[in-house]
């Protein structure tokens, strides 16, 4: 809730690389093919302000990867159902504009990312909406708002890989420039693999790749942990 104008949001520190995820909740009307379906539009921005490789303007390369990582891991994971996000069948449903911002870029994108994602996500509060049987048109009642229903929460755990004889665990910025490769596993709640992301780089042995998805099952429970917590502390007595 650190963004009072979002419609749900967060803010994850890990490290010094620092994250804030802004979701903004817009109706539109839902594709002809995919009638019952909403939207949901992740973008993962890097200004030049949170680090010095990165330029002003056009979203870079690293920038559109990590957007495209964070779509893939909402639909793969099944985080939020699109069905869930109709309101009435080919005529009006949500779509959810994910905005990840980085503040200050010290290396493990992706895992804060997604932590911030599905933390914001979990902030979210929308108001009910209906359709008017005689004008057609759509009423939202702001009195009454429901939380986003969550199906999965996924988490995601990233390495840098040395020649597949050393991992390591949330890699800074300084070790992901040393690294030969680096993989990230995400996880949901059930122990399940949603994604695993290896943009080339050294290669990994199954036993090597084995362990990093046993240590991402081990920082899912307690990444879970600490977002319950502090939504705990902010949720009204």
């Amino acid at each position: 809730g650190s963004i009072t104008t979002a419609d749900g949001s967060a803010l994850v520190k890990l490290g010094n690389t620092t994250v804030i995820c802004g979701v903004k909740a817009e109706l539109a009307a839902p594709a002809v093919d995919s009638a019952n379906k909403g939207y949901i539009v992740p973008n993962v921005e890097l200004p030049s302000l949170c680090a010095e490789r990165f330029r002003s303007g056009p979203p870079g390369e690293e920038a559109q990867a990590a957007s495209q990582f964070i779509a893939d891991v909402i639909e793969n994971s099944q985080m939020i159902v699109k069905e869930d996000l109709c309101i009435a069948n080919g005529k009006l449903a949500w779509v959810l504009y994910c905005d990840i911002i980085c503040l200050d870029y010290d290396g493990n994108l992706l895992d804060a990312s997604v932590f911030a994602l599905l933390a914001a996500l979990k902030n979210v509060q929308l108001p009910l909406v209906t359709i008017n049987e005689e004008t057609g048109l759509s009423e939202v009642n702001l009195k009454q708002k429901n939380p986003l229903i969550i199906r999965k929460h996924p988490v995601a755990t990233s390495f840098a890989v040395f020649d597949d004889t050393l991992l390591i665990v949330d890699p800074t910025a300084e070790e992901e420039d040393l690294a030969t490769g680096t993989v990230t596993i995400v996880t949901d709640e059930e122990g399940r693999l949603c994604s695993v992301h290896k943009p080339g780089g050294s290669p990994l042995t199954g036993a090597k790749l084995q362990d990093c998805i046993t240590r991402a099952i081990t920082r899912h429970k307690e990444v879970k942990k600490l977002i319950d917590k502090v939504i705990k502390s902010i949720t009204p007595k």
